[in-house]
């Protein structure tokens, strides 16, 4: 595995091992407060990066140009804006870094949608 692929790969598996060390914090401490937090890092984080590097990896011609790479600076970002964002409107804060982070994710999603429609039509 290499390129974008082993970037996604990677970048799944440190935030899996984040997020299994924060539901481990939960357990410990027995305060779950964050744990809708903990679960959107989970999944997109540790799974959608997962699928995602996996999908690269499996069809390397859908790797190559712009849109993948934009691909992953868009889940990069969104990841990293979703999951303090919803921290903070559960620790009583603004939406706004969660629905910027929503918004990014879906954004994402989309790309990786084209990604997928474009590497069929090859």
């Amino acid at each position: 595995m290499k390129g974008l692929a082993f970037g996604f790969m990677a970048l799944a598996v440190c935030l899996g091992i984040l997020g299994m060390l924060w539901g481990i914090h939960m357990a410990a401490s027995k305060d779950h407060t964050l744990s809708i937090a903990h679960a959107h890092l989970n999944l997109i984080g540790w799974v959608g990066f997962s699928i995602f590097g996996i999908y690269y990896h499996v069809v390397p011609t859908a790797a190559q140009g712009r849109l993948p790479r934009l691909h992953l600076a868009l889940s990069i970002l969104a990841v990293g804006s979703i999951v303090p964002g919803i921290v903070s409107v559960k620790n009583g804060g603004s939406d706004t870094l969660a629905i910027l982070g929503s918004l990014l994710t879906v954004g994402s999603m989309v790309l990786f949608l084209l990604t997928v429609l474009r590497s069929r039509a090859r």
